[in-house]
């Protein structure tokens, strides 16, 4: 199973991991639909990136924390690999959008707990259960957690619990659609440079000193770190992985 002529969804694929992840992709051959909530400049600014990858590449809108909407999602996705591609299926989805909701335990509200549960694994559950018809046959779903799910950090019990569950979810689903040929991993990224709770780690020169120091290679990722680790297990070469806990983290906290 070699990437080039695949194509991939990949959810927030507007900024950060997300975006890194579709430019990584496109550079290996991969046809892609990304998805975005808001800022639609910058979607059309990956879209644009991938074409001149050479790739065919569409944006569609979606919020993954309104389940309302993923039928109307649904449908889109048909009538784009319709028009874009003459297909009824894709090859990849990467379970990438997400965004960070910070309180200790004590300071969590319901609201809040909600909104994390909505997006990182309701919204992630749902999504793929309407999904999974139209992925291919050996296709390949790649859930994207965190590392805060075996190490902890302050103000992110909520927000580890949830990709803790997406953890769980990603084994029965590998045991699910295995006799499908297809696989199911996570990826769980330690701390990244992004704009992530608002550029924490990217924007805090004393935070970041300190998760550097804290990393057995000296630093925090970059975007860049884990689009290409997400690439490698989509890769033609990692079709034996599945049902796995991948962490992307440069030996943090080992």
């Amino acid at each position: 199973m070699t990437t080039q002529g695949k194509i991939a969804i990949i959810t927030g694929a507007n900024r950060g991991l997300g975006r890194s992840t579709a430019l990584r992709l496109a550079e290996d051959g991969v046809d892609l639909i990304i998805t975005y909530r808001s800022h639609s400049d910058e979607a059309d600014a990956v879209v644009d990136a991938a074409a001149g990858l050479g790739r065919t590449a569409f944006a569609l809108q979606l919020d993954t924390g309104a389940l309302e909407s993923f039928d109307r999602f649904t449908d889109d996705v048909r009538r784009v690999l319709k028009d874009g591609w003459g297909r009824e299926s894709f090859d990849f989805l990467v379970n990438n959008a997400g965004g960070a909701l910070m309180a200790p335990f004590a300071e969590t509200t319901p609201e809040g707990f909600d909104e994390l549960m909505n997006v990182h694994f309701r919204g992630v559950y749902f999504l793929t259960q309407g999904l999974v018809p139209l992925i291919a046959d050996g296709g390949r779903i790649v859930n994207v957690s965190t590392g805060l799910t075996r190490f902890t950090g302050h103000g992110a019990s909520a927000y580890a619990s949830m990709k803790g569950a997406v953890e769980v979810l990603t084994r029965y689903l590998a045991k699910e659609l295995g006799p499908r040929g297809i696989t199911v991993n996570t990826i769980a990224p330690g701390p990244v440079a992004t704009d992530f709770a608002g550029g924490f780690i990217r924007d805090n020169e004393q935070v970041r000193a300190q998760l550097d120091s804290q990393t057995a290679l000296g630093r925090v990722g970059e975007p860049e770190d884990i689009g290409g680790v997400v690439a490698a297990v989509l890769s033609q070469h990692t079709g034996w992985i599945t049902g796995q806990r991948i962490e992307a983290s440069g030996g943090t906290l080992l």
